[in-house]
């Protein structure tokens, strides 16, 4: 189904999509098909043929991963409602060599590759645009590079859940621990020693196939610096693309203005109980 002309610019749901000046959003505008899809769909596996673009709206993310020769998929990238994925910048459909997965299903505009390259022959702003956005996502990339060599499992799982709801805007995921050792790297049972760790300090819960982050600030100091620096980069070249944090704590206050602490207790909002 495809957008209608009427629908407000500001009910997008994509932050790059909002960046665009409106004659660019009209020429965009008419091509893009809404469309949803469930956690775990698989855009495209490596040597497949990228036949579409794809910009996450409001809470729906995507992962690129790097598929090993053992079968082990290591998560280089996250693209929520600040980007998007799928040949963005290259000419036409090229094969890919990573894979591409909903990591967190729901709404987006789907685009096929021959109308972005019409799209963005006609006008040298939206050819910009997706030249900085992809200058952005290959700065994230090689964050992530440097990320896995050199910081602690600890680390990487604090900075993983907070780009996460970032760009979610909900403290709550939809993720198992085998999910997110898979995408970290890690073995599960190492993983979970670290989860366990983490619910001592009272910066996370877990239920069934669920992360909880009770503490965004106190998460923010057990993280290593990656996700800001990702976030510096996305600001001085895409200023407003990146997520701010827009977390509803609402369904986990224990009364107005107040987060539970890690002992059951409440303490203020912006307050870390660590």
């Amino acid at each position: 189904m495809q957008l209608r002309m009427q629908e407000p610019f500001d009910h997008i749901g994509n932050n790059l999509l909002r960046a665009l000046r409106s004659d660019d959003w009209a020429i965009l505008q008419p091509k893009l098909e809404e469309w949803s899809a469930p956690t775990g769909a698989l855009l495209h596996d490596p040597g497949d043929t990228v036949r579409h673009a794809y910009f996450p709206r409001g809470s729906s993310l995507i992962s690129y991963l790097v598929v090993l020769a053992d079968g082990r998929a290591i998560e280089t990238a996250l693209v929520g409602r600040e980007g998007a994925v799928g040949g963005i910048v290259s000419q036409g459909r090229l094969p890919a060599f990573s894979r591409a997965e909903v990591q967190l299903g729901g709404s987006f505009f789907r685009m096929d590759l021959h109308d972005l390259e019409e799209a963005k022959s006609r006008s040298p702003t939206l050819r910009y645009l997706f030249a900085r956005y992809a200058d952005c996502l290959m700065a994230q990339v090689f964050q992530s590079v440097a990320c896995n060599a050199a910081h602690s499992i600890e680390q990487r799982t604090a900075k993983w859940l907070l780009a996460a709801i970032e760009r979610t805007g909900a403290p709550d995921l939809a993720l198992t621990q085998e999910q997110l050792a898979a995408m970290l790297g890690v073995g599960r049972s190492y993983l979970s020693r670290v989860v366990r760790d983490l619910k001592e300090r009272g910066v996370i819960e877990t239920r069934r196939a669920r992360f909880g982050v009770r503490d965004v600030e106190g998460l923010r100091l057990l993280a290593c610096e990656c996700n800001a620096a990702t976030s510096r980069h996305f600001d001085e070249v895409l200023k407003g693309v990146y997520p701010a944090e827009e977390i509803n704590w609402s369904h986990i206050h224990a009364k107005e203005g107040e987060r539970p602490d890690g002992a059951g207790r409440s303490a203020p909002a912006g307050k870390s109980p660590l």
